[in-house]
């Protein structure tokens, strides 16, 4: 995996310390909701469905990072809506990288170049872009035209002024092995980004578009096709090898989405980012007073198709550092 050596073994220590408390249950990373509005309305997410007062809010910094410290997650994933449409944005990474937490903002990259100048280039901190194929697939995605190429600028840009730059690829049952090939290879040899990450389309229950979502035998088939000419160790993958052979369908895991919560403008929502089957005032309160037995694949239907990093990626994690052959080779690909 692309991670930096130094996240790597502040997150491989982290995950030591909880076991050393006999905790079963901790976050690794929080998807971090401060607003559900957006300047885009992309098919396949249905966020900018919520209500016209509920669009209007922002969460406050300070609740914010209140939430961050009290679950004590390392990592932190900043996401919406899009997040730059935040008038304190700058504020609030800025806090989170002080409180040496890894930070991702996740973001479609129209706004980057008003906001840039709030930034500082850190190594806890890194652009997240939206990339979902390339100019004709992503425009499509995001239902707007030329956001690919002022995305790509962004992008340049950022890597101009020193910023780690990641990118988020996700994809549909309109992609073929070639397009997936055709993207990674884009990203990782010309545009040559940090780090990159892929998932398959997830059965988002409010996404407008519902015809496009990959099951998991369509997921498994895509992937052994896409990593059968031997790149997949030359992508920056920000995964670990063992989540891409979830991915292959070479290994199989249940999921843990305890493990990247998602906190919004509502608090901590059960059970995942996908799901919304209520909201818990306090990460503890989710991990104790939610069922985690009744989701997952082969407990609720919801699931069934779900091979999302949310779910996944953790136990991916936790199966590599509990093996010291894992370990290894995801070492040797950091």
């Amino acid at each position: 995996m692309a991670m930096p050596l130094r996240q790597a073994v502040r997150v491989a220590a982290y995950i030591l310390g909880q076991k050393l408390r006999r905790r079963a249950k901790y976050p690794l990373l929080v998807e971090l909701e401060p607003l559900f509005a957006c300047n885009l309305k992309c098919a396949g997410c249905g966020k900018i469905q919520h209500p016209a007062d509920v669009l209007r809010r922002r969460m406050p910094v300070e609740q914010a990072v209140a939430a961050i410290e009290e679950c004590g997650a390392p990592m932190v994933s900043i996401a919406g809506g899009e997040p730059l449409m935040h008038p304190q944005i700058g504020e609030l990474v800025r806090e989170l990288v002080a409180r040496r937490k890894y930070v991702f903002l996740c973001t479609n990259a129209l706004l980057i170049p008003k906001k840039l100048d709030e930034f500082t280039p850190s190594p806890y901190f890194a652009w997240t872009v939206h990339i979902d194929g390339l100019r004709e697939r992503h425009d499509a995605s995001v239902c707007k035209e030329g956001v690919f190429d002022d995305a790509v600028e962004a992008i340049r840009e950022c890597r101009r002024r020193g910023f780690r730059v990641t990118t988020n690829t996700t994809f549909f049952n309109t992609d073929s092995p070639q397009s997936v090939i055709e993207v990674l290879d884009y990203l990782n040899d010309d545009l040559r980004v940090d780090e990159i990450m892929i998932s398959p389309g997830y059965a988002y229950e409010k996404a407008p578009d519902q015809e496009h979502f990959l099951g998991v035998q369509q997921t498994r088939r895509l992937f052994r096709e896409v990593f059968a000419q031997g790149d997949r160790r030359r992508w920056r993958f920000n995964h670990t090898p063992l989540f891409l052979d979830f991915l292959e369908g070479k290994v199989d895991f249940p999921c843990t989405a305890w493990a990247i919560p998602s906190y919004s403008l509502y608090g901590w929502q059960r059970p995942c980012y996908l799901m919304a089957d209520g909201y818990a005032s306090t990460y503890r309160e989710l991990v104790e007073d939610t069922d985690w037995s009744r989701y997952g694949r082969g407990n609720d239907p919801r699931c069934a198709n779900c091979m999302a990093h949310c779910g996944y990626e953790p136990t991916a994690v936790f199966a590599t550092l509990s093996s010291l052959r894992e370990s290894l080779r995801a070492l040797r690909q950091t």
